[in-house]
């Protein structure tokens, strides 16, 4: 009798431990699921920055950049409707240089600034291109250009000063 209680025991501490032992694996499971699910959305919010900035690293031309610029500031206060993109393309037109390259420049400006959720990504990635291509003269009239755009259109946009404010800045225009 002593013997078969002996052999009880023992099974009734081996179940115990079996089940702390499983009750161990389920939670090192469950913390390494969770560890998994934060790196992975870790990765997927760097892929999606990366994937954000793609149409704007992909722009190589000053009229194709000044467009999605333009489009991007725009398009902030709404949709780019009729009136505003002609308004668009009277304003491109004259640097374009050829019909052919002022509907690139607008229709790759529209997809461009309709990718990119973040107006300020917009001018961080495109003002310093242009201040490198453009002299301050030009870099004027891209904001002459912007006003009449705003301007243009069914209702006068009003830009937020914010933007116009860094948009200088990154232009390389002095501001107080």
């Amino acid at each position: 009798m002593p013997f078969l209680l002996a052999v009880l025991g023992l099974l009734g501490a081996a179940a115990i431990w079996w089940y702390r032992m499983k009750a161990m694996n389920d939670a090192a499971r469950e913390v390494a699921d969770v560890v998994g699910r934060v790196q992975g959305n870790i990765r997927r919010k760097k892929l999606r920055k990366q994937a954000a900035l793609s149409p704007l690293t992909a722009i190589d031309d000053p009229v194709v950049a000044a467009a999605t610029l333009i489009t991007a500031i725009v398009s902030e206060q709404g949709p780019i409707l009729p009136q505003r993109e002609a308004a668009l393309r009277e304003v491109i037109s004259p640097i374009a240089q050829s019909p052919k390259k002022t509907d690139e420049a607008v229709v790759y400006a529209k997809w461009a600034a309709s990718q990119v959720d973040d107006t300020t990504i917009v001018i961080d990635k495109l003002a310093p291109f242009l201040r490198e291509r453009l002299d301050p003269h030009e870099r004027d009239d891209l904001l002459r250009m912007l006003n009449r755009v705003a301007q243009g259109g069914e209702q006068r946009l009003r830009i937020a000063d914010q933007r116009m404010l860094r948009l200088r800045q990154k232009l390389g225009f002095e501001v107080n």
